[in-house]
């Protein structure tokens, strides 16, 4: 992989797993630079071929237009909501991404989430480390029988589905363009959103982040939930409107959320995150190592295939 007689440049701009670094150092001259702010990257972009960022880094159309010598920008995870695909696009830059890499990750988190609600597990661990026996404080719900309804029923979704049929829950999911063959395979009835929401006990995000996703659940659709029923966000923080989540929590209108992403990030000063029914997590639902070491894996052969 040479240009102009030189080994192709690869930029890394998010921390991915060693082993992809380690695939690129053999075709390319690469260099790790973390926690680059906008004009830092606008200005050294233009010296590389190939760039790799995860959700941290946003690759809008002004940073591209500075990629004269761009080929390839890969975004080790499932979504490119952070890259401007259409610019790149127009410039004859690939993109790439490997939208398999963190299903299971991120659908294991969902349901460590949606288990830590129904036994209220943050609040039993905090009881015991303040040195209390809060048994009685500390009721919680069974799963069996239980309605989880699942907005968005991509790769994700169905991964969730599989195994909240294996607590022996009812699922339901809300779809763009229902698969009957499928849903009779994972065992989910398809529903529109307005019988979604009062049925379910459980209400797990699983949609991209677009103008049609935007504030999806809001004042809305939380007052047409349960006053017993959750709310799981591990998809986008933009899907949820905030401000209105946490009106609904302070007004009983549901019992808690369950949050991994937010409408900025990173968020550390959050009256949402530290509201006593909120379990909060910092984007954390691909952070495994196996989920890393895919999906850096997965991204870099197709930055070397293009580069090439």
């Amino acid at each position: 992989m040479e240009t102009e007689g030189k080994r192709a440049r690869v930029l890394i701009c998010d921390k991915i797993a060693d082993i992809g670094i380690e695939m690129l150092q053999k075709h390319a001259e690469v260099d790790v630079r973390t926690g680059l702010g906008p004009e830092e990257l606008m200005a050294i972009i233009g010296d590389y071929e190939a760039v790799v960022v995860r959700s941290a880094t946003r690759i809008r159309s002004n940073i591209i237009e500075h990629g004269r010598r761009l080929n390839v920008i890969g975004r080790a995870g499932a979504g490119l909501d952070n890259i401007d695909v259409e610019a790149a696009r127009e410039r004859g830059i690939k993109v790439v991404n490997c939208p398999d890499a963190n299903t299971v990750a991120v659908a294991e988190l969902t349901l460590a989430l949606l288990l830590g609600l129904a036994r209220h597990l943050p609040r039993a661990d905090a009881s015991m480390k303040a040195g209390r026996w809060a048994k009685k404080e500390l009721m919680g719900t069974g799963l069996v029988g239980k309605t989880l309804g699942l907005i968005g029923f991509g790769r994700i979704g169905r991964q969730v589905a599989i195994r909240a049929g294996a607590f022996g829950m009812k699922v339901l999911a809300y779809q763009r363009r229902p698969n009957p063959e499928v849903n009779r395979e994972v065992g989910v009835e398809a529903v529109d959103l307005a019988e979604l929401l009062p049925q379910s006990d459980f209400v797990s995000l699983h949609v991209p982040a677009s103008p049609a996703t935007e504030k999806l659940i809001g004042a809305e659709q939380l007052a047409q939930m349960k006053p017993t029923a959750y709310l799981i966000n591990t998809a986008r923080g933009a899907v949820v409107d905030e401000a209105a989540l946490l009106e609904a929590l302070n007004a009983g209108q549901i019992a808690g959320a369950a949050l991994d992403v937010y409408a900025q990030e990173p968020v550390v000063d959050s009256a949402l995150a530290r509201h006593e029914r909120v379990i909060a997590t910092p984007h954390i639902a691909a952070s495994t190592e196996d989920a890393q070491h895919l999906a850096a894996v997965t991204v870099v052969e197709q930055i070397i295939e293009i580069l090439r």
